[in-house]
């Protein structure tokens, strides 16, 4: 009896020491980072031939990979939606409902910590909420933009805010702030709680998904002075030297194929030696801009220090992309006597600097063609992923759910809290992270105020709602969107118009067409 009880107390001392050991593999899992900027052209950056000084992006680059072909939606509350759904949006809004479970969610219900630092732009009601929908931290700004250095500020000449009377939604978890300190900036705040998450979380046995959003390089153009400062002069030769420059360096990183033509002038962009607006404002316009970027790169910087500082540095995945390209909106015009980087004023890059902005590719954020859905995409992993590499292979914002999954060692749900779940639209890059070759998307597709397109292998079709047709393009042979090819290749066109519009009637898209009255030929 004794020997019995000997035995079975020791086969439950063995469980729990098995136990013991599975948890701390199990908490091996690596830490999630994913810090999502804000209207940033592909070019912006040091590593993808910018001349903004970003040295901390730069030095995530030369320890990990980049992506020279990952897409977004062209607009941040879709890019939003499918970032942290792993699903294309769907119609009509709102484009986070019960039906869809966010990364936040499936990471917590796997035993992450998880918080958000930043923007959120995906609502604020108790089905859409952050602190409602995965996320156990929340500290930021739930519309879409505000004033970097006092969120409460009501700019009396532009007043659009979720509010409805002009103010912006700033937040931590369900508590609203309206007043900030004489030396808040947005830029810094968000990092700030988000190096706090860090050193709580990596006190714990639990690994942590941290999503860092920030509002930068989103107008206004607000930026502190000694970072304005380091840019001053910078953009006397005008946007189209600059886009050339951009180009050149691109070239020589391997970034493009040379034998892509740079594209002639954006019919929305001025010539700057016609420009009729005074050159020491557009300059500087471009030099908020790029101060901005920059001290969005500090930042970074700040927080990958905190990862060493902790000692959770090589156990933890870092991604850093944008939500769209740049933004050539001009919201209540060009107006130099606005003017850029004060907290008094609501200015923007406008149209021409936008053009440069995303060398070397065509138009710009809400358009289907390259420059309004390409994005930089930075994954740094020590030990994982190989140093210095760049990747060719394709891959879309969609893919970013099922990545975290994979990282994770979790599953993705058929049913959440009472709910059935769609299935995920997106797939993991973690092959890709890997060094391995990723049986690419059959199809991607996109729409977005009847701005059109689907990408099949190397094939692109694409709809520009101001001419109202469609354009076809060989990606491999011109990415930049030069030579359109539908008239050569008729049956390709009217298959992959077809499958536009079967993806458009699964998502929705195809009755808000409807709605609108609209339909490209």
């Amino acid at each position: 009896m004794k020997l019995c009880t000997a035995l079975l107390l020791a086969l439950l001392l063995l469980s729990d020491f098995q136990s013991t050991v599975q948890a701390a593999e199990k908490d091996k899992r690596p830490n999630i980072i994913l810090i999502m900027c804000d209207d940033m052209g592909w070019s912006d950056i040091g590593c993808y031939g910018g001349e903004v000084q970003t040295p901390n992006l730069d030095r995530m680059a030369k320890e990990g990979l980049r992506f020279t072909q990952f897409y977004n939606n062209a607009v941040c509350w879709t890019t939003r939606a499918s970032l942290v759904t792993g699903l294309y949006p769907r119609y009509p809004r709102p484009h986070l409902n019960r039906n869809m479970v966010t990364i936040g969610e499936v990471l917590q219900q796997a035993g992450y910590q998880t918080a958000l630092s930043g923007k959120w732009h995906l609502g604020r009601t108790e089905s859409t909420h952050p602190v409602y929908r995965g996320f156990q931290d929340f500290y930021g700004l739930l519309d879409g933009c505000c004033n970097f250095f006092d969120p409460y500020y009501r700019d009396p000449k532009f007043k659009r805010g979720i509010t409805g009377d002009g103010s912006r939604f700033f937040a931590e978890n369900t508590t609203r702030i309206t007043e900030f300190p004489e030396n808040f900036y947005t830029t810094d705040a968000f990092t700030d709680h988000a190096i706090q998450e860090i050193k709580t979380y990596s006190e714990t046995d639990k690994p942590f998904f941290l999503h860092l959003c920030y509002t930068a390089p989103h107008y206004p153009l607000h930026a502190k002075p000694k970072d304005i400062a380091k840019y001053k002069g910078r953009y006397a030769a005008g946007w189209e030297t600059l886009r050339n420059e951009r180009y050149q360096r691109q070239s020589k990183m391997g970034l493009v194929d040379p034998s892509w033509k740079l594209p002639a002038r954006d019919p929305e962009s001025a010539d700057w030696e016609q420009d009729k607006y005074p050159r020491d404002w557009q300059e500087r316009r471009m030099e908020v801009y790029a101060a901005m970027i920059d001290c969005m790169d500090q930042n970074i910087g700040r927080l990958m220090a905190t990862l060493k500082e902790t000692g959770v540095d090589d156990n933890t995945v870092v991604m850093f992309l944008s939500d769209n390209g740049p933004d050539a909106s001009e919201p209540g015009g060009a107006n130099p006597e606005q003017i850029p980087g004060l907290k008094e004023y609501y200015t923007t890059c406008g149209p021409s600097w936008a053009f440069p902005q995303n060398t070397p590719f065509r138009r710009f954020k809400t358009w289907m063609h390259e420059g309004g859905i390409s994005t930089p995409l930075i994954v740094r992993w020590p030990g994982k992923i190989q140093a210095d590499s760049l990747t060719r292979q394709p891959a879309h914002i969609i893919d970013v759910m099922p990545t975290c999954v994979e990282l994770a060692e979790t599953e993705y749900p058929t049913t959440f809290q009472a709910h059935k779940i769609l299935p995920v639209d997106g797939k993991s890059i973690v092959p890709i992270l890997r060094g391995e070759t990723r049986k690419p998307h059959a199809s991607l597709f996109w729409e977005l105020r009847n701005n059109q397109a689907v990408r099949q292998g190397k094939w692109k079709l694409v709809a520009d709602r101001t001419i109202n047709r469609w354009e076809l393009y060989d990606l491999e042979q011109d990415r930049t969107e030069t030579k359109n090819l539908a008239s050569e290749y008729p049956d390709r066109v009217a298959q992959m118009k077809a499958d536009w519009l079967q993806w458009a009637e699964k998502t929705g898209v195809a009755q808000q067409k409807h709605q609108r009255g609209k339909q490209v030929p």
